[in-house]
């Protein structure tokens, strides 16, 4: 296999963690539902999927959710709730700085919507050390929909093994491996680093 010329980064479980727990709370003080009743709506659910292939937008998810859960909130503490439940998993942040410092371009293909990607830009530095972004809501495709490796192929310029894809979900390997991408299924952030440093990458 040829040396990877650019690195793709799934966000979610690889360089962000998220407990959906948490906003389920916040939104069960307000709303008919119980926690995990509340996490069955919003946690890899159809109106979530329609969310975050930009079927839908923001007012319009935050309407379905109150119709289905009974939440009394406003939209802005909804927002809040939703979105706050990430944390950084720091050994993958310096290991993008670090792939980076090689002069390697790395970019991002997550799965995401407009609050959670708002939430993410904003609140976390690291973000920003991207070359580029493909995101779902924004493609119109979530992994692993072909749509979506293919809007990357075309933002990055590269194709096949040029490409080291790093995501937490076989399914979405397995994909982006049939279209001739180096990959990677990130368990532990040891592991991770140790193949990348076998390919040459730093």
């Amino acid at each position: 296999m040829p040396k990877p010329s650019v690195v793709i980064f799934d966000l979610g479980k690889v360089m962000v963690d998220f407990e959906y727990a948490q906003a389920g709370a916040k939104l069960a003080a307000q709303s008919d539902l119980s926690c995990d009743e509340i996490r069955r709506v919003i946690d890899h659910t159809p109106l979530l999927c329609r969310y975050e292939t930009g079927r839908i937008h923001t007012r319009e998810f935050f309407r379905e959710v109150c119709g289905a859960t009974g939440y009394r909130g406003t939209m802005e503490e909804f927002s809040r709730a939703f979105a706050d439940v990430f944390t950084t998993i720091e050994s993958n942040v310096e290991l993008n700085r670090a792939i980076r410092r090689q002069g390697i371009p790395t970019y991002v293909l997550s799965n995401t919507n407009e609050l959670h990607h708002g939430h993410i830009r904003e609140r976390f530095s690291f973000f920003p050390e991207f070359d580029g972004y493909v995101l779902s809501y924004e493609v119109g495709a979530m992994k692993p929909d072909e749509k979506i490796y293919v809007a990357a192929e075309k933002l990055t310029g590269k194709r096949g093994a040029e490409i080291l894809f790093l995501d937490d979900r076989a399914d979405n390997i397995a994909a982006a491996a049939a279209r001739g991408w180096q990959v990677i299924q990130h368990q532990t952030p040891a592991a991770t680093r140790a193949r990348i440093e076998q390919l040459g990458l730093l």
